[in-house]
């Protein structure tokens, strides 16, 4: 089982959030925007930065390996409840048909689909328990095509589509489940995509203002269910 590290004792009065890929820059703004209102547990493989996530907000911090489908199960076997479960966590290459391998695509798939997709298996009990709210975090990839990017573009095409009938399969237990796709986003996944001269941070989104969508979408009222939030720069780029 996969070890949990918290500094303040349990409020079991506050709803429960997991996020995963929080020791990134979109997830770890998602922690912060939860923390305030849930117990929100945080799940990355950069330990230092949790570390640091856990002194800031008072996160419970799970270093988990996603593509590890035993530390998966792990990190679900120790959940006792869960009200929002929010998939951050994704790898992003810019490869295409021609240059990608087989261990490309299954890299990419392990952690951008079957991850997401165990991780809400094994939880759905505890979901369905709650009526609670599941956030897939894709990209505006899985609207558009984006050159030279084919691996990572299919792997939120089928994130979007595993999201669609999960929406249809948990609608008896009242379930929300909600596609946010954001666009250029200003974090290092972005920057490890582009070419460094090419890099203008004042263009795309902020990590904060996902995090801000992320928290409207949690807080949303409890008669509605959004399902599909495209977010995309003020001022639109038209490729990468």
């Amino acid at each position: 089982m996969t070890a949990l590290t918290e500094t303040r004792p349990p409020e079991a009065q506050r709803p429960v959030a997991l996020v995963t890929g929080a020791s990134g820059g979109m997830g770890s703004e998602i922690v912060r925007a939860l923390s305030s209102t849930h117990t929100v547990i945080a799940v990355g493989r950069d330990g230092q930065a949790l570390a640091s996530l856990n002194a800031e907000t008072g996160c419970t911090t799970a270093p988990v390996d996603l593509a590890d489908p035993s530390a998966i199960a792990g990190l679900a076997a120790g959940l006792t409840r869960l009200d929002v479960l929010v998939h951050a966590a994704a790898i992003a290459r810019p490869l295409s048909v021609e240059n990608a391998t087989v261990a490309d695509w299954r890299a990419h798939f392990d952690v951008d689909v079957v991850a997401p997709a165990e991780l809400t298996r094994l939880t759905l009990p505890l979901l369905r328990t709650a009526q609670g709210t599941v956030v897939f975090v894709g990209s505006g990839a899985s609207t558009r095509p984006v050159a030279g990017s084919a691996v990572y573009t299919a792997a939120k095409h089928a994130l979007r589509g595993l999201a669609d009938v999960l929406r249809i399969d948990e609608e008896p237990y009242r379930i929300r489940v909600v596609t946010i796709a954001p666009g250029q986003t200003d974090t290092r996944m972005l920057r490890a995509m582009l070419p460094a001269d090419a890099y203008d941070s004042e263009r795309y989104i902020r990590p904060q203002s996902i995090a801000e969508v992320v928290r409207f979408v949690v807080d949303a009222p409890a008669d509605v269910h959004l399902t599909d939030i495209a977010v995309r720069p003020r001022q639109e780029i038209a490729r990468l």
